[in-house]
């Protein structure tokens, strides 16, 4: 168990997701520095089944109001994400909100701002950032073993779950753009999008997804429920080699290539060679998020997926929203 001694923890929401916060979080902290929030009574029996040992209450208020309570969890509907955490932080708790942080690019910004001026740490949960692979693909591309990047592709594809709340780019394609610009470490000069809806009007089932940034780097990002097979796989290429990254697959989840092209007296060659699997820690990406968030806490260091990083990602969503309506 690390070191959180320090650190009282409310988690806002125990629902699909909000329920492995807390599972997480019992692995992290004691039982008696958890606080878990739910509207709906019957997620009581829920937190009991991880821990009876959580405290449990269905008043949002009585944890904002509660002064040991000194970080926040929100793993709420993302309509109600910027209400709570406005609420949060202005009762001085540092606040970890699920993606996406809000809905509008306006109340990110909101939020981003009101967290500078009172000092406090604002996360979003992006957990891919916090996957050993993705930390790995970005040491490499900083490293050089992939040479110049060139072109990011992403996969996120599976039959069902159908949302009525939200479209496939928003469902799914959060989670890839806040990778693409963590490797790329820039913005998009330009974003393009489209898709189709097929089984609820004006929701899209699929969409296609295109970023152009700056030193010729290009990206897409393709996300359906319609896909007879689930698919997760990244692919980012370089001019001496590209990474695969499939998430979905038991083993060898990442790859390296040595594949490409090269100049030899003025003609353009082919090289290609098997790949090589490459092995990184297996450690849970959600935990790892956790002890990001606490950390940051303590030692007061800028979160890796900070509120203006969410913001950013919410602009990009935006701006492929518009295209998308048109």
């Amino acid at each position: 168990m690390n070191n959180f001694d320090n650190i009282n923890v409310a988690i806002i929401g125990a629902g699909r997701w909000g329920k492995n916060h807390v599972k997480t979080a019992n692995g992290l902290l004691n039982p008696e520095q958890i606080t878990v929030c739910d509207f709906s009574e019957n997620a009581r029996e829920v937190v009991a089944s991880i821990n009876s040992k959580i405290n449990f209450t269905t008043d949002l208020d009585s944890v904002i109001n509660n002064k040991e309570i000194d970080a926040i969890i929100i793993a709420t509907p993302a309509e109600t994400h910027f209400g709570i955490a406005k609420r949060a932080m202005e009762a001085g708790k540092n606040v970890l909100v699920e993606k996406p942080i809000t809905l509008i690019p306006n109340e990110a910004d909101e939020l981003l701002q009101l967290s500078l001026s009172l000092n406090l740490k604002l996360m979003v949960g992006h957990v891919l950032l916090f996957h050993p692979a993705v930390l790995r693909i970005k040491d490499g591309i900083e490293n050089g073993e992939i040479g110049k990047l060139q072109y990011i592709y992403s996969n996120r594809l599976n039959l069902g779950a159908i949302r009525s709340e939200e479209n496939a780019l928003w469902s799914f394609a959060p989670h890839d753009i806040s990778v693409i610009q963590f490797l790329v470490g820039d913005n998009p000069i330009e974003i393009q999008a489209n898709g189709g809806a097929f089984i609820q009007q004006g929701i899209e089932d699929t969409t296609m997804t295109f970023l152009t940034y700056p030193n010729n780097i290009k990206a897409h990002i393709f996300v359906s429920w319609l896909h007879p097979f689930k698919e997760q796989r990244m692919v980012i290429i370089g001019d001496k080699g590209m990474y695969v990254f499939e998430d979905s697959l038991k083993t060898e989840k990442l790859k390296f290539f040595p594949k490409g092209f090269k100049e030899v007296n003025g003609v353009i060659e082919k090289f290609d060679a098997d790949y090589e699997v490459i092995e990184f820690d297996n450690r849970m990406p959600l935990a790892e998020e956790q002890i990001h968030f606490f950390e940051s806490i303590e030692n007061n260091t800028t979160p890796r997926t900070d509120g203006k990083h969410a913001l950013e990602v919410l602009k990009i969503l935006d701006v492929a929203t518009q295209n998308l309506k048109r």
